[in-house]
């Protein structure tokens, strides 16, 4: 089976996407298949007005409820043969990295998507452009907000295997964003935030500090947002400096931020910051700070690596001490025992006449046989 190679031609930031389908013996629509052994077809999808492509790399519009405008795409084949391609519109989203997408083929849209309405296929000859009309109805009890759906171009290359028949359909097209006039209330909600420390088992180094939280976009707005999680005195933001987190109403993002400076101070105050933007109907963006919001979280940090540092200090000192103790009193003893094996010494050695001397200063007292003390001798 050879590829089939979609390309993009101003188309910004466009959809496109490449969903594999299996078909047991099933027949593909003639007018949107590609046999495998045909060479590779290239096409683009772009907004366009009735006389050829514009300058948009989407489509942006307010219409009231009940309103209809027509639009038109325009799908150029960048390739050398004849090309039949089925259109298709399906409310669209943002995926997890920010991308916009449409539904799958076989995901039934409920939304913008079902707005659209425009031909099934359209055949483009070689190296040609052809400009097709669709139309977008809003519903007559359509809620005021942002609506997001795409419309694309796509062909099915089909081949053979194990038995089966194998279709792969590659789309190409672009975002088309409704905002039904009404009132607008842009609202954003931190929820299941959480945070966690992770311990460097070296103590003369910081841990790391990771916040997660879901962001939801509890309005009917679209916005755009951006923000930042701090702690210990550092801080880091959800995303690089030129991107923003876009949210269709009703969407939500998972996110998870990592400080790695952060020490360990028992508990680390943390707080989530948001900035939000809401999109206006020039296609631009304002700012829109009622609409943010944010969240205090208390991360637990134990200093194990120092506690561990200083108790060993603790029992080392502990340990010093008793020993200076220990060997001040054998000392003493030692000292105790030589004064007093010198003493014995001496009383040893010493002759009896000097023994005796020893004794004076001593009083005895001399007993008369009446029992009475007549004198001292001294």
């Amino acid at each position: 089976m050879k590829t089939v190679s979609p390309f993009t031609w101003r188309v910004g930031l466009g959809v496109m996407a490449s969903l594999i389908m299996p078909f047991a013996h099933q027949a593909v629509a003639p007018n949107s298949a590609i046999a495998a052994e045909d060479p590779a077809v290239s096409w683009s999808v772009a907004p366009a007005g009735a006389d050829g492509p514009d300058d948009r790399a989407w489509v942006e519009q307010s219409l009231d409820p009940g309103e209809t405008r027509t639009e038109h795409l325009a799908v150029r084949n960048l390739g050398e043969s004849e090309v039949t391609f089925a259109l298709s519109a399906a409310d669209g989203y943002f995926t997890d990295t920010g991308r916009f997408n449409m539904l799958h083929a076989t995901t039934p849209s409920t939304s913008a998507g079902l707005w659209i309405d425009l031909p099934e296929s359209v055949t483009v000859p070689a190296s040609g452009t052809v400009v097709v009309p669709y139309t977008v109805t809003v519903p007559e009890r359509a809620v005021p907000g942002d609506y997001a759906a795409g419309v694309a171009a796509s062909i099915t290359s089909v081949g053979s295997g194990d038995g089966a028949t194998i279709g792969i359909e590659s789309r190409v097209g672009f975002r088309v964003l409704t905002r039904v006039v009404g009132e607008l209330q842009p609202a954003l909600a931190i929820v299941d935030a959480s945070s966690e420390y992770r311990v460097a088992w070296n103590p003369f180094l910081p841990g790391l500090l990771s916040a997660s939280f879901t962001l939801e976009n509890t309005g009917n707005t679209r916005l755009a947002v951006t923000g930042q999680v701090a702690a210990a005195g550092g801080a880091s933001a959800f995303t690089a400096s030129d991107e923003v987190i876009e949210l269709l109403p009703g969407e939500r993002r998972e996110v998870k931020v990592e400080l790695d400076d952060v020490w360990p101070l028992v508990l680390v105050p943390t707080s989530v910051e948001t900035t939000v933007q809401v999109a206006d109907a020039s296609g631009g963006w304002r700012s829109a700070p009622d609409a943010a919001e944010s969240a205090t979280l208390s991360t637990w940090a134990p200093p194990w690596p120092q506690l561990t540092v200083l108790l060993a200090l603790a029992l080392i000192t502990a340990a010093l001490v008793a020993r200076r103790r220990r060997d001040r009193r054998a000392v003493a003893d030692l000292v105790e025992r030589a004064r007093e094996e010198g003493r014995r010494e001496a009383w040893t050695e010493a002759p009896p006449s000097t023994r005796a001397d020893s004794d004076e200063g001593a009083g005895v007292a001399v007993v008369s046989p009446t029992g009475r003390a007549t004198g001292v001798k001294s």
